[in-house]
Order: C-alpha cells, then structure tokens, then sequence
C-alpha cells in the first residue's frame, strides 16, 4: 500500500482462526511449547490441518523461528516465512504480510504467532540492559544517560507534554484504564477477570514515572497467540464465519524513533498512527463513525488517546472526555492493561470474535472493527469485517 494511493489488497484475504494458550505470569514451559499450542488452537479453531499450512509469519523479537514452529507443529514444505521489526508495532502487520502473500498466491494458509514468558523469562518493562552496538542504540543513547531507561519513562515524556498542550491533569488517563478493567472483569480469559477498577482506585495506584501511574502501564505476560489467513474463498468453506481484511497498513512517520522520538515538532500525537489511519480509511472506503468497535493498542493509557485523535474519532485533546463517555466500544477484551500482554496479537483475535459475533462482551451487530498495534514505534493497523 502506498501513503498516497489506495491500494488493491483489501477484501481479498480473511482470519479464519484464531487460538491462543492460557494467559499467566509463569507458564511453566518453552516459549516454542507456547507458540506451538497457539498455532494448534488456531487451525483447530480453523478446521484446518498442520499440513494445509506452507507460510509462517512472526516478530523479528520472537525467539522460535519459522522452520522450528513448522517442525514441531507437524507442518510440511513452506514456501512463504516472514517476521516484523518494531516490536508491538509488528501486531497488525503480520496479518498484512500474510494477507499479501496469499492475494498474491505466495502462500494459500499462513499463520501469523508470537509467543513468549514475557513475565516469567524476559520482562521488557525493565528497559534497557545491555545491547549490541547498532544504529537503533545510537538513537537510545541521547535519552539513556538522562534517566529514561524504561518504556514508561519514554511515553511519560510525550504524556507530560500532552497534560500540559491541553490544560489537563493524570486522571483523565484512567478512564482508559477504567474501560479496559471494565471489560476484562467479564471475561473469562483475562488476567484480571472480575477485578474492576474505579477512578478512585487509578488516582491511588503508584506512581512508575509521573504522570504515569501503575493502572496506566500494561501488564507483563507469559503466553502465546496464533491466526490464521487465508482467501475470502477458500474462507467460506471453513466452519466459522470469516473476519474479512477489509484493510491493512503499516506506516512511520518523519523523524521516526523507537519510542524516543523526542525532537519532532510536537509530542501530544503520534505521527506514524497517522499514517496508518490515512491508509485503512482510504483502502476501506470507512469513516470513523462507521466503526462499530475500536481494539486500540494500550500498552499504556495516553496513547490510546492519542491514537484515537489521530485516527479522528474526536478533536486534539478531546479523546478523553470520548472515552469517558463511551462513544465507541474500546479493548472489550480488556486489553492489554486487562486481558494479556501480547504485543497486541490478543487483540487481532478479539476483533475477529466481534465479527464473528462470539465475544464475551459482545457489540451488537459489530460488522467493522478497526485494529491497532504498538504506538510510538513503527505502527500497523488493520479494519475487519463480517463477510458480505
């Protein structure tokens, strides 16, 4: 997809499984184990067998490869594998890439995974340790040595600016937080099932790096998730009803940083969401008040607003006051404060139960669900759609 052309790939490709392990703090085994169960449930869930498979796609930061999946899951030859840099940012990607590699008869079944012990074995909320000389590091290394280290101290940053471009104060984050534990504490699969949260209990919750609170940083988790992508055709033979890839983008923006990009303009939007929202409105033909739910990327809560100002739900620094009155369903899952972390693969997989119209907390009649991935990295994103 090109930022200034619509472009030809929507409608042509739809999610026809999704499956995913138990969402924990200490899996007890393999990241490759987890991996290799989600992509079981998946096909499962697809009605398809491990030998129907023949494309693979994952994160560049996923520690089980293509080949040792498709071994150990029982698959044969491959003749697409793909991965995705930018950490969260890759989400929504990996169904573009294989998406594209099915419209293009590249790959016929391609599941798309990531998995890992994300609490239990590498915790990326501890920030920055120790790393290999790279061009990425040079760009770290201006923030490093003043005390942003962590990714709160990062998105504090653009958060503090934020409070103060729009005269508002910490609290208005937690109603991000509220929804999300709204939503969680009726599902089953969240971490946080039947623990709701109030404003109260926001504005008590500690401080991370001000103005961040506990409540606003997503949580740290051990498991997998896995989808499976294939043709609108081939799709309607399957025994669930398709999610269809009406659209899908990725996009950076100029002066582009991993979560630093502190020497733009400004620093109350997140310019790569732009991108992408350009993209997915123009390749769908969609409004924002054509959306019936949003799955909006929360790994921590000022980002949800910006990225719904971004995509034009509502007016700069209004975003806020939209949530609070709930104007557009958002993370019924929970998200990743509520729900799992998964770099946001649990949210694809939520979209695609309100299309099919079998989520816990379903939206009435949900036929359009607009999908994001990592902010403040190099983004994607992704509109579904009920088939017809």
């Amino acid at each position: 997809m090109s930022v200034r052309n619509k472009d030809g790939l929507g409608g042509r490709a739809a999610i026809v499984g999704i499956g995913a392990t138990e969402f924990s703090k200490d899996s007890g085994r393999s990241e490759l184990k987890l991996a290799v169960e989600a992509v079981r449930s998946a096909l499962d869930d697809a009605g398809l067998r491990p030998s129907d498979v023949d494309g693979l796609v994952t994160f560049t930061m996923d520690t089980s490869p293509e080949i040792t999946v498709a071994q150990a899951a029982g698959m044969g030859e491959l003749s697409f594998f793909s991965r995705v840099h930018y950490g969260g940012g890759a989400a929504c990607a990996t169904v573009q890439q294989a998406a594209l590699a099915v419209a293009s008869g590249v790959a016929e079944v391609v599941v798309c995974y990531r998995a890992f012990n994300e609490r239990s074995g590498r915790r990326f909320g501890s920030g920055v340790r120790h790393r290999e000389p790279s061009a990425e590091g040079a760009a770290l290394g201006w923030a490093l040595p003043f005390g942003l280290l962590t990714p709160a101290s990062w998105v504090a940053m653009a958060a503090r600016r934020y409070l103060y471009a729009y005269d508002l104060t910490p609290e208005v984050f937690g109603r991000v937080a509220v929804v999300d534990r709204k939503y969680a504490a009726t599902n089953p699969a969240a971490y946080f099932y039947g623990r709701p949260i109030t404003p109260a209990d926001h504005a008590a919750s500690r401080w991370i790096v001000e103005p961040l609170r506990l409540l606003d940083c997503c949580q740290e988790t051990d498991g997998g998730q896995a989808l499976v992508v294939t043709s609108v055709e081939r799709a309607r033979d399957l025994p669930r009803p398709p999610a269809v890839i009406a659209a899908a983008a990725q996009g950076a923006g100029r002066a582009q940083e991993q979560m630093t990009s502190f020497y733009r303009d400004d620093l109350t939007g997140l310019p790569e969401t732009g991108v992408v929202a350009r993209q997915l409105w123009r390749a769908a033909g969609l409004s924002p008040r054509e959306v019936d739910v949003g799955i909006l990327y929360d790994h921590f809560t000022p980002f949800v607003l910006m990225q719904l100002e971004e995509f034009g739900f509502c007016g700069p620094g209004e975003a806020a006051d939209f949530v609070a009155e709930e104007r557009l369903p958002l993370n019924t899952h929970g998200g990743q404060l509520g729900e799992a972390y998964l770099h946001g693969m649990n949210g694809v997989a939520e979209a695609v139960r309100q299309v099919r119209g079998t989520a816990v907390n379903q939206i009435r009649d949900a036929a359009r669900v607009l999908v994001t991935a990592g902010t403040g990295v190099p983004t994607s994103g992704l509109i579904l759609a009920a088939d017809g």
